[in-house]
């Protein structure tokens, strides 16, 4: 303490709002975390039922939104209907599609209601370095979705960082708005870096909290987790534990 300054001692009072203060930042850090998830019904295991829990929990914890196929579109909707939480659907199959199948799927998904669309790309245009037509499916794409967002997936296991590479570039010269990568950190930072902030960089298969804090630490938007229930109460456990911050 130097001179001139007087030691505060807070007073019971204040001492237990001031822990109830940082209590409340705590979750409300907590809830904003929550936010940024995308629940993924999209796995083909997913039926009825379990497409009805997913979105009940994403209503109910605010998430960002579900992500589903095209099948499970419409009910979708129905389930998230005035609730804020999107609905984000996987186009393009396995990649290997038409430019113009793509374009008429995703159209199909719009009147669903589908808000966002997750574009795969063709995977041997991808690996062979064809970027015109990369850029080529994702604008046919992009105009078929008429204002709805569009995320380029580079997300299967046989893409490695170059292939990361070129995917991101496609999508900043088509004009969409982000790309998503596995949670691994070497695909996060190869996205950010070539994004270079023109597009957003979301994360997918993120399995635990901390591996959430991990890659939101080093720029993921948004991240895509097929068990948001089980992140949701390890971020609640450790901000009462430890008060860590997300």
């Amino acid at each position: 303490m130097t001179e001139g300054e007087e030691q505060k001692i807070l007073s019971l009072d204040e001492a237990a709002a001031f822990t109830e203060f940082k209590r409340e930042r705590r979750e409300a850090e907590a809830l904003l975390t929550l936010k940024k998830l995308i629940a993924d019904a999209s796995r083909r295991e997913t039926d009825k039922a379990l497409l009805k829990k997913i979105c009940a929990f994403a209503v109910k914890s605010h998430a960002g939104g579900v992500l589903v196929s095209p099948v499970h579109a419409a009910a979708a909707r129905k389930l998230l209907s005035g609730s804020g939480v999107r609905v984000v659907c996987v186009v393009g199959g396995n990649g290997e599609t038409l430019p113009a199948v793509k374009k008429y799927e995703a159209k199909r998904a719009a009147k669903a209601g589908a808000e966002e669309f997750r574009l795969v790309p063709c995977y041997s245009a991808l690996v062979s370095g064809n970027l015109s037509y990369l850029k080529k499916e994702i604008k046919k794409v992009r105009r078929a979705a008429k204002g709805c967002g569009v995320v380029l997936s580079l997300e299967d296991h046989s893409l490695g960082e170059e292939d990361v590479a070129l995917g991101t570039r496609a999508a900043c010269e088509s004009g969409i708005g982000g790309v998503c990568v596995r949670g691994e950190t070497p695909l996060l930072l190869v996205a950010t870096e070539v994004g270079a902030g023109k597009i957003s960089v979301d994360c997918s298969c993120v399995e635990n909290a901390e591996q959430l804090r991990t890659l939101q630490g080093l720029g993921a938007l948004r991240l895509v987790t097929p068990c948001p229930e089980k992140i949701a109460e390890e971020l609640f456990a450790s901000l009462e534990r430890d008060g860590k911050p997300f």
